[in-house]
């Protein structure tokens, strides 16, 4: 009897082992198949026909930037406004809108009518100087006469008193006679009428104030123009504003005198870098947006006044992370998921934690070290093969 049970006993660990050794290799190939589901196949021929890209996951410095489009503007106190000081009618127009000028280029020449009144005040008030100075000479010398006469006792003093105050008398005229002239010079001068200028001609100059661009004409030979109209706009295109528009909500991530980054679709290469120079201090209640106004250099011209502009402006917010583009991530089955290479032709979705996504870098916040290679572009062809599809479009 007792050996029966101790059989008995056997029988029973010996089966339960082997129902134990059955079930580990059960499991085994279930292991196994549950690695291989998350593992993908690609031929690299089709790898390179898709142009798929792989890089090494990084840690780089996440810094944000507020993005906006703006348009491109002259500095309000590099324009300039160029009319006649006087009524006069247009001879000749010399610049065009678009032209680029020199400061003191000759714009357009006028028949200036109140020139040639001063200038013929001038010659009036030359001739009666001449005169007077005509005048001067005998009563210089009689003057003279009668001091040396009332010093030997041949004259009475009164005449040499008389004829001395004729003598200051005509040289007072002669001075004032003479500021009288120079104030008709200055008066000239600011129609453009020099010293040395011809002084039977009523011809004057509208000059450029300083170097530009021709922005506006509203002149054409015969018009007849008034004081104070604007002939002729020129603008100093050396430094211009980029002008945009930012919402209420992100002004206070921006300030004065911070760094700004344009770039225009003509030279897509070729950055700008400038200043915030003025943020208004009112909102447009409409849209609930302030103008923010970038200072840029333009030594070359190239950008063009009304021209879009793309602003980058740099905020508050930097961090030190894990980050890969934009384009590496994917949603399978509602998870954020990388590839990572295995293989030349294999590769490995690995379900990862995603944090901020700044300038299309997007932050890993776990599943991810690194230095693993990581696809970056291609990746949604991998995720269709892993889903049983075609390979699709990113």
């Amino acid at each position: 009897m007792k050996r029966f049970l101790i059989l008995s006993l056997c029988s029973v660990l010996l089966f339960a082992g082997c129902n134990r050794k059955a079930a580990e290799k059960e499991g085994e190939p279930q292991a196994e198949s549950a690695n291989k589901d998350n593992l993908v196949e690609m031929s690299v021929s089709a790898q390179q026909h898709i142009g798929m890209v792989v890089a090494p996951a990084a840690v780089t410095q996440l810094n944000e930037y507020l993005r906006a489009t703006g348009t491109v503007q002259p500095i309000d106190s590099r324009i300039g406004i160029v009319g006649p000081l006087a009524r006069g009618r247009i001879i000749q127009v010399r610049a065009k809108v678009g032209d680029r000028v020199e400061a003191g280029q000759p714009l357009a020449v006028f028949d200036n009518i109140e020139a040639g009144e001063l200038l013929s005040q001038e010659q009036s008030a030359r001739a009666d100087l001449e005169r007077l100075k005509a005048q001067l000479i005998p009563a210089a010398r009689q003057a003279e006469r009668s001091r040396r006469l009332a010093d030997i006792g041949a004259g009475a003093e009164k005449d040499y008193e008389s004829s001395r105050a004729e003598k200051e008398g005509i040289e007072a005229d002669i001075r004032s006679q003479q500021a009288l002239i120079d104030g008709i010079r200055q008066r000239l001068r600011r129609f453009g009428i020099s010293d040395d200028s011809p002084r039977g001609a009523f011809l004057t100059p509208l000059k450029a104030p300083f170097s530009g661009v021709v922005t506006k004409a509203q002149a054409s030979p015969g018009d007849v123009v008034d004081a104070g109209r604007d002939v002729f706009t020129v603008a100093d295109l050396s430094r211009v504003w980029v002008q945009a528009e930012v919402y209420e909500k992100d002004l206070g991530r921006i300030r004065i005198g911070q760094s700004a980054y344009i770039t225009v679709d003509t030279y897509p290469n070729h950055p700008f870098e400038g200043k915030v120079a003025y943020i208004s201090d009112a909102l447009d209640p409409q849209t609930r947006t302030a103008r923010v106004r970038c200072e840029v250099a333009n030594h070359d011209l190239r950008l063009k006044t009304d021209m879009f502009a793309n602003i980058e402006l740099p905020t508050k917010f930097s961090k030190e992370a894990l980050a890969v583009p934009e384009s590496a991530l994917q949603q399978v089955d509602g998870k954020n998921v990388v590839f990572i290479r295995h293989s030349a032709t294999q590769f490995e979705k690995r379900e990862v934690e995603r944090g901020v996504t700044v300038n299309n870098q997007t932050e890993i916040v776990s599943g991810l070290k690194p230095g693993e290679p990581i696809v970056t572009q291609g990746a949604f062809h991998l995720k269709s093969i892993l889903a049983g599809g075609e390979l699709g479009e990113d």
